[in-house]
């Protein structure tokens, strides 16, 4: 039997910008997708999803997932004829889009692969691998959600041909947020496509919004080392703004974040995939996390009370 485990995260920082070399900051959060592997006597193999979370996500996804792990198998080496397996996906972090819930579930398979076969795989080769697997949701993932899976922690991100840029960020103690999951379950590759096909039809527009996107990142980098909470929600504030210029947000996602704000968040702003999936709102300390968090659910929307800067890797 091989068991392994993939953080969930929150994007603070210039998700789909990611995807084009823009700089981003992302954190894995205190969750995790769990894996089991067991031999089994059918052929190829099996997939057993208990995880819970947004109905129909894991339907939604199923195929995605029997393509990411083909790829993953591929990747490894692992011919699954010789050895089939019965692989179970399971733990706390719930099915909602936009919180890492498909790179979680590549690393946490990648490592319980790896351990069932005795592969001995590093967290730098399990994060290629749940790369991969990625590619069969996102298409043409960044990278910085399997990264985030894979090693914990808050990660500065970029995106390069010769290498990503990864950087350990640190903020002192973790900080409280809010997660709020609108319920409607994106289609991660179509959104990434869509912004590439608007990028190319419209560079002067997109151009001056992901310049400025670049900049935030540096400021936000400086803000959140800083420990300036202020600072690094009215950061957010304005990324959530530069991701409606590039048509990834949604009325749930908007709506949820204009409340999180009214109830008193320090910021608030899509995160992940956009159109549907969750938001994240700032709320430094559990009184202001619990006020925003019960906004959130009186408006019948589920939450996830977390904390970012969570030294999990």
């Amino acid at each position: 039997m091989g068991k392994g485990s993939g953080f969930g995260k929150v994007i603070l920082f210039n998700e789909h910008f990611v995807v084009h070399g823009i700089p981003s900051i992302a954190s894995a959060i205190d969750l995790t997708t769990d894996a089991v592997v067991h031999p089994w006597k059918g052929e190829g193999f099996t997939v057993i999803d208990q995880r819970a979370g947004t109905a129909g996500y894991s339907l939604a996804k199923r195929e995605h997932q029997m393509e990411a792990i083909r790829r993953m198998m591929a990747a490894m080496g692992v011919d699954t004829m010789r050895h089939p397996m019965e692989i179970t996906v399971g733990g706390n972090l719930p099915t909602f889009s936009g919180i890492g819930a498909s790179a979680a579930n590549c690393v946490a398979i990648t490592r319980a692969v790896s351990e069932e076969l005795g592969l001995g795989l590093s967290d730098e080769r399990v994060n290629e691998v749940a790369y991969e697997g990625e590619k069969a949701y996102a298409g043409n993932p960044s990278g910085i959600d399997n990264t985030a899976a894979t090693f914990g922690g808050l990660i500065r991100f970029v995106r390069r041909p010769s290498g990503n840029v990864i950087e350990r960020l640190g903020i002192g103690k973790p900080v409280e947020v809010v997660m709020g999951n609108t319920g409607v379950v994106a289609n991660t590759k179509a959104v990434v496509e869509g912004v590439a096909q608007r990028k190319q039809k419209y560079p002067e527009k997109y151009g001056k919004v992901f310049e400025e996107a670049a900049e935030l990142a540096g400021q936000g980098r400086e803000a959140l080392e800083a420990q300036d909470w202020k600072r690094v929600g009215a950061l957010m504030d304005r990324n959530h703004e530069l991701l409606q210029a590039i048509d990834v947000s949604g009325p749930e996602l908007d709506f949820l974040v204009k409340l999180a704000r009214e109830k008193g968040a320090l910021g608030a702003k899509l995160t992940g995939g956009g159109v549907g999936g969750c938001m994240v709102a700032l709320t430094p300390g559990r009184k202001l996390q619990g006020a925003v968090a019960s906004a959130i659910e009186n408006e019948g929307f589920q939450v996830l009370r977390t904390k970012i800067g969570v030294l999990t890797g």
